[in-house]
């Protein structure tokens, strides 16, 4: 697939991760046309409301992440993701650890599906990766997990904005890069460990930028998501 073509207000993507269908739509509403993209993940899941959820985002022509982190052996993730591909997402997220499950997911995916393969997560450190018994630095690891999944026909990756920039390097043009772990000037990082600001992200090399707390934490949300997307239109202004 060659790159995905994303509107400058479809590169803020925004994390529902609330306990019920309602709290999330709710969000929907409240932050109108400021937002129209939108990651629905395992939290929501929980709630039994995740496939209502997304066709009533569906129905409002919002974009959709589906951000499941799919990982077991190749038949089951490609059975999953053929499934999902006869719903309306444009996202959705695998393991990036297993070249024949990115290839069967790769071969099973369907219309307009992107993969995206997790390659470290944004609250990992070396430190973290050392106890798991990866010796190596988080840049070096994601990087090398992004051609594995290049490789194997998957459209791009989930990566901090730290590692933007050496992966679009290594993986060159046409392979999506979507950074979580945004956080805007004054926002708290929270449990994160690698984070950027918006501007840094997009400048280094982000498609799409994920943003969850530092919306919905906000005293003014849709201020919040508006004020995001200026900084989005000024940097691809620039670009």
């Amino acid at each position: 697939m060659s790159a995905l073509q994303l509107a400058p207000r479809e590169r803020l993507i925004v994390a529902l991760d609330e306990p019920t269908g309602a709290q999330a739509l709710e969000w929907v509403d409240r932050l109108g046309d400021a937002v129209g993209f939108y990651k629905i993940g395992m939290e929501l899941l929980a709630s039994g409301d995740y496939f209502s959820v997304l066709d009533a985002l569906a129905r409002r022509d919002k974009k959709i992440f589906v951000d499941l982190k799919f990982f077991d052996i190749p038949a089951t993730v490609a059975g999953v993701i053929a499934g999902l591909s006869r719903w309306p997402v444009t996202f959705a997220t695998i393991h990036g650890w297993h070249a024949p499950m990115m290839q069967a997911a790769a071969q099973a995916r369907r219309g307009e599906l992107r993969l995206l393969a997790v390659t470290v997560l944004t609250s990992m450190d070396r430190g973290d990766l050392a106890a798991m018994g990866i010796d190596a630095d988080p840049q070096d690891v994601v990087v090398q997990r992004a051609l594995a999944a290049q490789a194997a026909g998957i459209d791009g990756v989930i990566c901090s904005g730290l590692e933007a920039a050496p992966v679009r390097a290594a993986a060159g043009a046409g392979f999506d890069i979507v950074c979580p772990g945004i956080r805007p000037a004054g926002s708290a990082v929270g449990d994160q460990k690698r984070v950027l600001d918006v501007a840094q992200a997009f400048a280094a090399g982000a498609d799409a930028i994920v943003v969850g707390r530092p919306i919905r934490q906000a005293s003014d949300p849709r201020a919040a998501a508006e004020a995001i997307q200026q900084q989005i239109l000024a940097v691809q202004q620039t670009a």
